[in-house]
């Protein structure tokens, strides 16, 4: 029987299986190949690779950035900032790009070459890559052209351009249509596009408002292997004109659909497939088809994550943050492997990512394929733009064997009908397996279900290819057309209402996604919310943070005002929360929710407050938004490290914001703030790191608090994405995720309640340190007191004499010295850190804390802790420790997975969020704590100075008792020599009274001066003076007086809530 399959009986009753399925596939493959008559053999050729250099951002030439590229004809080369006297890295690519400097940017904002200058503009790049995919697309090679690098290397200007600087993806299409006027006009020629993107794994088609949950399917053509996309809309074009505006149409539509789920524009992957078919007739009068498939990929962020801080997260392994990537890496090394002929059995592993599916064929297939690396040219970016260098200089290792494209069209489609009729009865058929002795029933079930799958692959990868020949081109075209017309006529209304109607225009991260969603405000009220709202809202949003009932506009006499649609809905205005109806400026910024931010423009009274720059972009939003919280966005005098840290909160806060509504929207009882903390108060005074910027999680039903690392928040974030789409495409299990794998949970650890610092300076005069510190956290708020000694020694422990001290603290260099550190007890103000207290701290040279032992049940512990430091011999640097460096003692409290108050459990997320913004005053946000403060050395210094000028009351007093004792001896008794003598052993071991006395008015004065600054600079003068006075009452508590971003000695950190 013709259908049935014969299988041969064999001991490996399973392998046999497995062995027919293989054998069927082979067999199927060669007759595909056969089908679609390949009239040339295959031709090898190598993947070409070229590298771009972008020029400086706005950010790298405000922070002084240091270039570290260099392009001499087709080499590359990078160097160490960290190393600048060692021998560069060298690349060679089939391209170097220079694109950094050298250009002159004309009226039309093209960007030229300057005579004689080595830059390499936009059409130099296509003329160069765009070409050759061209050409080969005529004569019936399929080509790829991706694009590789980190975010903003400036991969998106390569691929999509920007104004009248057009990339190789428009320049292409534009020249794809000019070829085709000049052709051969015996030719018929057929061109469709398609825009999709990868998203979290998710397949999302850009060319359709409506894409299914959980994304469109991708499945594999079980004859040819490779895989597409289900469902992917294509669209017949017929100019480039009608290109251009279903790009602006995919681009409108990834807008939104990243703007609705939360997604991150530099995660995703951009595909754009042009599939060009030339049908002419051959000698024999056949007709034939010739097809080549363009695509243009333009890749996601590169990023690495270890480079992100997310190495000890305990879910680091669960994150795809990089997943499709990682992937693609290890294709490249596979196929690059396989090129070399050093290994003769690699498996290529493109299952593991959507992205690797879909790029089989690009990669590693029948394809002419070009990759484009974009590269950062700053210092700071080393690391990433190093290892795309090195990603890149695998890829042109890789070598492909295309072939042209070219089959008789009526057996083409004569074929795959009979063979789609042929697949439909095996199908309805009862498929009987024959030959199968010695398989029990179970394997011949399991047997036949394999079969029938693989038939159903089949038959739907033949319905795809069917789908399209059904119908023809022409009628596609003016079905196209006929969409086209209706867009275009929204469109141009759009356009023409932009310069006389009031509208709210979108702001996005990602330049290319902003400026591309319009609402247009109409006279009278006008209500935002979401679409689920009865009645439904006029404008409708979808996603965090977004109510029913949103917001309400009204428009009137060319004015408009906004106020809040219900309460608790979240909308700032020009980065201030909206509590009531407040009046709409002209380039007023408004941000609905999480992250839908737009730009108010009205054209009806175009004039803007005072200082509003004429391009809103999101950068001056998102600083904006900072700004109001707090937080200092200046960056005038500015160090580097204060730049990036800066930089560094400006991202993190739309992120953190987002976290905190999917936390509400999950009911998942945790809060999470951006905080700004120095490196002296992490790791101590001296430390070597700038201020860090971490994010705070708290657990809102026990007080638990974690600090998170950058790169670990961003690897969390990126999970708990993953988590919220799960939940937005109804997996019920999100809700009942082990806690272990819930990217919210954490086990608890030791918190850092505060820090306080001892400035040794004491120990340079041999002098010792007693006193009650405060201790403060990162706001400055005072959290308790420390008791601390520090005092010279004997190698026993054993204080000096107390009248023992030097003048100058040279005279202890070369000679040994021992110090004793005591911490006696503390006083901690929250009962929350009653279940275990201790304390930690570092001193010169110590790569590892000293801790104090966890002392329990009690805010009053004492710790009696005792060490004692020797030096054998005091060298420069351990005087000059002495003398500038100081000890960070650091509190921490022992935390609990408990509840304390059941009541809390029954209140939601976001009500206990609003509880506690309620407890938390506003004042306290702009709070800062200046770790190793200036002050608190001049405090420290004048201590140190009184205690030298009692010791030297000491020793007047001493000489005064002399002088009285050598006047009462009787005249034959009054010797002097022996008299000078003991006066002068005196005078010489005390100093100098007038000198120090000096010594102590110069500080006070330097003291006065400081703060006489301080208060002239900072708006709130009385604030810091009456900061000033709770320090000097508390004996040390260090608080500051801005927002401002510093390290070091000076270092503040802040708090944004």
């Amino acid at each position: 029987m013709a259908d049935q399959l014969e299988l041969p009986h064999q001991p490996n009753r399973r392998g046999s299986v497995v062995q027919e399925i293989a054998r069927r596939r082979r067999e199927s493959y060669h007759q595909q190949q056969l089908l679609q008559g390949y009239r040339e053999k295959p031709t090898s050729a190598r993947v070409k690779v070229a590298v771009r250099c972008r020029p400086f951002n706005q950010r790298e030439k405000d922070r002084g950035a240091k270039l570290i590229i260099d392009m001499n004809g087709a080499m590359t080369t990078i160097q160490n900032p960290e190393t600048p006297n060692e021998e560069p890295k060298k690349f060679t690519f089939d391209f170097s790009y220079w694109s950094h400097d050298g250009y002159t940017e004309k009226d039309d904002g093209y960007l030229e070459a300057n005579p004689g200058s080595k830059y390499s503009s936009q059409r130099r790049v296509f003329d160069d890559l765009g070409q050759g995919v061209l050409d080969n697309a005529f004569k019936g090679f399929n080509c790829s052209l991706f694009a590789y690098g980190q975010t903003g290397s400036g991969k998106s200007y390569s691929m999509v351009g920007y104004g009248n600087n057009k990339g190789i993806v428009p320049i292409t299409c534009d020249e794809l249509f000019k070829a085709i006027e000049a052709g051969d006009k015996a030719t018929k020629y057929e061109v469709t596009f398609s825009m999709l993107e990868i998203y979290n794994e998710q397949v999302r088609d850009l060319l359709s408002k409506d894409n299914p949950k959980g994304g469109l399917q991708v499945r594999q053509n079980p004859k040819l292997g490779l895989f597409y996309v289900v469902g992917l809309k294509k669209v017949a074009v017929g100019s480039y004109a009608e290109i251009d505006k279903r790009t602006q149409e995919g681009t409108a539509n990834r807008t939104v659909a990243s703007t609705n789920m939360n997604a991150t524009s530099s995660r995703a992957h951009t595909v754009v497939t042009i599939t060009f078919d030339q049908i002419s007739k051959n000698e024999a009068g056949e007709e034939t088809k010739k097809s080549s498939v363009i695509n243009l990929v333009d890749l996601a962020g590169s990023e690495r994550a270890d480079s992100t801080g997310a190495t000890g997260d305990r879910l680091k392994e669960g994150a795809n943050i990089n997943k499709s990537l990682s992937a693609l890496g290890n294709v490249i090394s596979a196929l690059a492997d396989l090129s070399s002929g050093g290994k003769k059995k690699v498996m290529v592993p493109y299952r593991d990512s959507v992205l690797t599916k879909l790029l089989q064929n690009a990669l590693g297939g029948n394809s002419k394929t070009v990759m484009i690396a974009a590269l950062s040219p700053a210092d700071i970016n080393y690391d990433e733009t190093l290892s795309t260098l090195r990603y890149a200089d695998r890829a042109k290792k890789i070598k492909n064997k295309a072939v042209v494209n070219e089959n008789p069209l009526d057996k083409l489609i004569r074929e795959l009908r009979e063979e789609n009729e042929k697949l439909k009865k095996q199908m309805g058929g009862a498929m009987p397996v024959a030959g199968g002795a010695g398989m029990d029933a179970a394997e011949i079930e399991r047997m036949r279900k394999e079969m029938e799958e693989e038939i159903r692959a089949q038959l739907l990868a033949n319905q795809e290819q069917m789908k399209d020949m059904d119908e023809s081109f022409e009628d596609k075209l003016k079905r196209n057309r006929e969409e086209q017309e209706a867009m275009g006529a929204a469109q141009a209304n759009t356009q023409d209402r932009k310069s006389k109607d009031p509208h709210l225009v979108n702001l996005n991260e990602d330049p290319m996604l902003s400026g591309v969603i319009f609402h247009f405000i109409e006279p009278g009220e006008m209500t935002i919310g979401r679409k689920d709202a009865n009645p439904p809202p006029m404008i409708q949003l979808t996603g965090l943070s977004i109510s029913k009932q949103h917001a309400v506009i009204t428009f009137e006499n060319s004015e408009a005002t906004i106020k809040p649609g219900e309460q608790g809905a979240k909308t700032k205005i020009n980065g201030v929360p909206l509590t009531g109806p407040t009046t709409l400026q002209h380039l007023d910024r408004v941000l609905f929710g999480s992250n839908h931010m737009y730009v108010f423009h009205n054209p009806l009274n175009p004039k803007a407050p005072e200082n509003t720059p004429s391009k809103i972009d999101w950068d001056f939003a998102q600083k904006e938004i900072a700004k109001h919280k707090g937080f200092d966005t200046a960056s005038a005098g500015m160090s580097k490290e204060q730049i990036i840290a800066q930089e560094q909160i400006l991202e993190l806060l739309p992120m953190v914001s987002e976290v905190n509504a999917i936390s509400e929207e999950l009911n998942k009882h945790r809060t999470f703030e951006v905080i700004l903390i120095s490196g002296a108060a992490m790791e101590g005074y001296g430390s070597k790191k700038g201020a860090k910027v971490v994010v705070k999680m708290k657990n809102l039903l026990n007080g638990n608090t974690w600090l998170w690392e950058r790169g670990k928040f961003m690897n969390r974030r990126y999970m708990i994405q993953e988590l919220y789409q799960r939940h937005l495409d109804g997996d019920e299990d999100v809700m009942k995720i082990p806690k272990e794998e819930d990217p919210f949970w954490e086990p608890p650890e030791d918190v850092l309640i505060g820090t306080a610092n001892v400035f040794l300076q004491s120990l340079s005069y041999a002098l010792d340190f007693d006193d009650k510190l405060s201790v403060t956290d990162y706001k400055g708020v005072e959290e308790g007191n420390l008791y601390v000694n520090i005092t010279p020694c004997s190698d026993k422990g054993k204080p000096l004499d107390e009248d023992f001290f030097v003048e100058d603290p040279q005279e202890l260099l070369g000679k040994p010295f021992h110090y004793k550190v005591t911490i006696k007890s503390a006083e901690v103000n929250k009962a929350k850190y009653s279940k275990g207290l201790h304390v930690k701290y570092k001193v010169y040279q110590d790569d590892d804390f000293t801790s104090t032992p966890v002392i329990k049940a009690t805010l009053s512990p004492e710790f009696k802790h005792h060490r004692i430091i020797t030096y054998p011999a005091v060298n420069e640097d351990q005087l000059g420790y002495f003398e500038h460096g100081c000890i960070t003692f650091q509190l921490y409290g022992v935390q609990e997975d408990s509840v304390n108050d059941n009541r809390l459990m029954k209140m939601t997320t976001k009500e206990l969020r609003q509880m506690e913004q309620l407890q938390t005053p506003g004042m306290q946000r702009r709070q800062t704590i200046s770790e190793a403060s200036e002050e608190s050395k001049l405090r420290n210094e004048l201590d140190v100075l009184r205690k030298k000028f009692e010791r030297l009351e000491k020793k007047e007093k001493r000489i005064q008792d002399l002088c009285s004792e050598w006047k009462t001896k009787p005249a034959e008794e009054q010797q002097f020599e022996p008299f000078w003598r003991h006066v002068s052993a005196v005078a010489n071991s005390s100093g100098n009274k007038l000198k120090t006395r000096v010594e102590i008015l110069n500080t006070m004065l330097k003291g006065q001066k400081m703060l006489r600054a301080k208060q002239s600079s900072d708006g709130s003068g009385a604030n810091v003076i009456q900061a000033q006075n709770k320090s000097q009452e508390a004996g040390g508590a260090q608080n500051g007086s801005n927002g401002s971003i510093n390290s070091g000695a000076g270092s503040k950190a802040c708090v944004i809530q």
